[in-house]
């Protein structure tokens, strides 16, 4: 499982997605997630789904790339799905003990699941057509104006990032030290509830070790560097919009008109 997490992984490449300004990716992506809870209705879905679809082939990420991305949280899906199917009113379909399963329940729950599947990809294309220095200048620019209030934009941003950029690397460090654990005798599958997360204890030990450690040399590295915050820093690669961005935009824009009509029809 641990594999199968794309957060934060970055897939070079040069299609229409990894050129886009990455402040332009980031507004669409909200636009985009209000929009998934906004819309309502079959219809609204189906054309969000598509969408999706259509901007997994633009990426040209292979698909099985993206959804691996759903994969670690499948069983928070399925659970959602489940938890729908017998806390809805509506027309009687099975009866397991005291829980009902319903028409409405059923409809409401693929409903639900589909809006965290689409969720998930969605931000999963953001962080596998971006890379991290990208998204950090972006999301420095975009928070800049908040500056005025005492909101430390690049700080925020540098940290959000760095948490990004880390995980596929604690991930990596996690696996090893599970198959170290195992290669002592150690068994994660046996045992009730409580032992197995006794047998947590020697994986989150030296991970937590190792974190503190990786935190500690990415800090003197910063201070060698005379890293002293964002105050009068410059970018090596400037952001500019093109009419490429421009087009994203009203294409978005575009989408969210036509979800929106097909959620009041």
């Amino acid at each position: 499982m641990l594999q199968n997490i794309t957060l934060g992984q970055f897939f070079p490449g040069n299609s229409i997605l990894h050129r886009l300004d990455p402040r332009t990716k980031i507004i669409s992506l909200f636009a985009l997630m209000i929009l998934i809870f906004a819309a309502d209705g079959w219809s609204a879905y189906g054309a969000l789904s598509a969408v999706t679809v259509v901007l997994i082939f633009l990426s040209r990420v292979p698909p099985l790339t993206v959804i691996k991305s759903v994969k670690p949280l499948m069983w928070i899906i399925l659970f959602t799905l489940v938890i729908h199917f017998v806390s809805h009113d509506g027309r009687v379909l099975a009866q397991v003990f005291v829980f009902k399963v319903t028409d409405e329940g059923i409809l409401y729950g693929v409903l639900i699941s589909l809006r965290l599947v689409l969720l998930i990809i969605l931000s999963s294309l953001l962080t596998l057509t971006t890379s991290p220095l990208k998204l950090t200048d972006a999301t420095e620019r975009l928070l800049s104006p908040l500056k005025v209030v005492g909101v430390p934009a690049h700080e925020l941003a540098m940290m959000m990032t760095i948490a990004i950029r880390f995980v596929p690397t604690l991930l990596e460090e996690t696996d090893k030290i599970i198959k170290a654990q195992k290669s002592r005798g150690l068994d994660f599958s046996s045992g009730g509830v409580v032992g197995r997360l006794k047998l947590m204890v020697p994986i989150l030990v030296p991970l937590f070790l190792s974190s503190f450690r990786r935190a500690d040399e990415l800090a003197l590295a910063m201070e060698a560097r005379c890293y002293r915050g964002g105050e009068g820093r410059t970018h090596l690669k400037a952001l500019k919009f093109s009419a490429a961005d421009a087009g994203a935009v009203f294409s978005t824009a575009i989408i969210c008109a036509g979800v929106i009509f097909l959620s009041l029809r």
